[in-house]
C-alpha cells in the first residue's frame, strides 16, 4: 500500500465519536471521496479507502480529481447522528474549503451533507480555479439539478453506483461467455445494492438472495426486487410483512452459503475474509462495496481460480456522474448520465478481464497495474499579497 498525502484525526468533543480525513493524492490541486459513518470504521480502513479513491479516479479517466475519503466511527442510527457529523464537517471545512470534495458513503446522506455544506457558505468544494471557471460553475448547477431527478423511480444519485456495478457485473458474465440467467446473490441493500439488484433483473438475471443488516431472503425462482425496493426503510433493511410467502429467511451471516453464480458484496468493508473466503460458490464475485474481500480473504479466492472485478473498477458510477456534468464531459441529461456509466463500466471490464486473461494473472493485480495513480498535485493557494508576508 502507498503512504497517504495526508491524514487528519478528529475527535469529538460531545461524543466518542472519532474521524479522519485521509488525502491520497491531489491532482490539479483537486480530491474526492465520500464520508461514512459506522462503528466499525478505523483510521486503517480510511486509508485504505482514500487509495481505492485515488484508483478510481483513474478509471474513471479523471484528469481533474485525485482520491480521498473521511470515516466516522459512530453509529449511523443514533438520534445525533447527523449534529456528528456536522461536527466532524466543520472541523474540516478549511480542507473543502480548499478543494477536498467530501460526499457521501455508507451511513450518512449526500442531501445532508450538501445542507450543512450551504450552512457554511459552501456550494459543491472547488478549488480557487475552479471557482473562477464559468464552465465548472455552470456544471455545478446543472448537477444540483440533476440530483433533484429520478431514474425508475429512484433519486439519480442513488442508482449511478448500482447499475453501474450491474453492468460492469452483466459486462464480466458475458466475457466468460457462461449462460443466461444466470443466479445473483447481493450483499448489502441500501441504494447500491438495492439499485443494482433492480438494474441486474432488468439485465435478465436471477437474484435469488439479497441480505441487509437484519436478515437474509432467498427464492430459487427470484426475488421480486422492485418490490422489496419498495417497501425498505432510510437504512437499506427490507420489511419481512410484504415478503412473498414461498420466499426463505434466515441469518444474514448466512449469504456466502447461497448457490449462485454471481456474488456482489455492496456494504461493508472485509466482508469476505479468510473466515469464510472457502465457503464461497459464485464463479465471479463483483465488487459493488468498497474492499469487501480482506487481504487473506483475497489470497483465498485467488488460489481458488474465482474470477474478481474489483471494486475501483466496479462502482465508479457516482464519482463518473460527478466528473462528467461538473466538469461538461456529457449532456447533462439522466440518460446520458447513465449511458456514459455504462460505456465507462463496459470499457474498463473487458479491458481488465482481457488483460488478466493475456498475461495469465489475477484480475486485482492486473487492476493496480493497469489503473495506477500519480501521487502527484498539491492544494491550490493563491499568492499572498505584499501586505500577508510583510512583518
Amino acid at each position: 500500500m502507498l503512504k497517504p498525502y495526508l491524514v487528519v484525526e478528529w475527535n469529538d468533543t460531545e461524543t466518542d465519536a472519532k474521524g479522519w480525513l485521509v488525502v491520497h493524492n491531489f491532482v490539479n490541486g483537486y480530491t474526492g471521496g465520500g464520508t461514512r459513518m459506522h462503528p466499525t470504521v478505523t483510521k486503517e480502513e480510511v486509508i485504505r479507502l482514500a487509495e481505492a479513491m485515488a484508483y478510481k479516479y483513474v478509471a474513471c479517466e479523471s484528469e481533474t480529481t485525485g482520491g480521498c475519503k473521511a470515516g466516522i466511527a459512530y453509529d449511523y442510527k443514533a438520534p445525533n447522528a447527523l449534529a456528528v457529523l456536522r461536527r466532524f464537517l466543520i472541523a474540516i471545512m478549511p480542507y473543502i474549503d480548499l478543494g477536498v470534495s467530501i460526499g457521501s458513503d455508507l451511513g450518512t446522506n449526500y442531501e445532508d451533507i450538501l445542507t450543512i455544506f450551504h450552512e457554511f457558505g459552501i456550494d459543491i468544494p472547488m478549488t480557487k480555479s475552479m471557482k473562477q471557471d464559468q464552465k465548472v460553475l455552470q456544471g455545478i448547477k446543472q448537477y444540483d439539478e440533476l440530483l433533484t431527478t429520478k431514474m425508475d423511480g429512484l433519486l439519480l444519485n442513488d442508482v449511478v453506483t448500482g447499475y453501474g456495478s450491474a453492468f460492469t457485473a452483466d459486462e464480466a458474465w458475458k466475457f466468460k461467455q457462461e449462460q443466461e440467467g444466470a443466479k445473483v446473490v447481493i450483499q448489502g441493500f441500501g441504494s447500491v445494492g438495492a439499485s443494482c439488484a433492480l438494474k441486474m433483473s432488468q439485465l435478465g438475471y436471477k437474484v435469488v438472495g439479497i441480505s441487509d443488516a437484519n436478515l437474509l431472503v432467498t427464492c430459487e425462482e427470484g426475488l421480486d426486487v422492485q418490490k422489496l425496493i419498495a417497501h425498505k426503510n432510510e437504512y437499506g433493511e427490507m420489511d419481512q410483512t410484504y415478503f412473498e410467502s414461498h420466499y426463505t429467511v434466515r441469518s444474514n451471516t448466512k449469504w456466502l452459503e447461497v448457490d449462485c453464480d454471481i456474488l456482489i458484496p455492496s456494504a461493508l468493508e472485509d466482508v469476505i475474509n479468510k473466515s469464510n473466503a472457502d465457503i464461497v460458490k459464485a464463479k465471479l464475485i463483483v465488487e459493488a462495496a468498497n474492499i469487501p474481500i480482506s487481504s487473506e480473504g483475497d489470497e483465498m479466492i485467488k488460489e481458488r481460480g474465482i474470477d474478481i472485478v474489483n471494486d475501483f473498477v466496479t462502482n465508479v458510477g457516482a464519482i463518473r456522474f460527478y466528473e462528467s456534468v461538473i466538469f461538461g464531459l456529457i449532456d447533462p441529461k439522466p440518460q446520458a448520465v447513465i449511458d456514459d456509466i455504462e460505456q465507462l463500466c463496459r470499457k474498463n471490464t473487458y479491458h481488465l478481464l482481457s488483460e488478466s486473461k493475456k498475461q495469465k494473472k489475477y484480475q486485482r493485480e492486473v487492476a493496480y497495474e493497469v489503473f495506477r495513480p500519480a501521487i502527484s498535485g498539491l492544494l491550490e493557494y493563491a499568492e499572498p499579497s505584499k501586505e500577508e508576508t510583510s512583518y
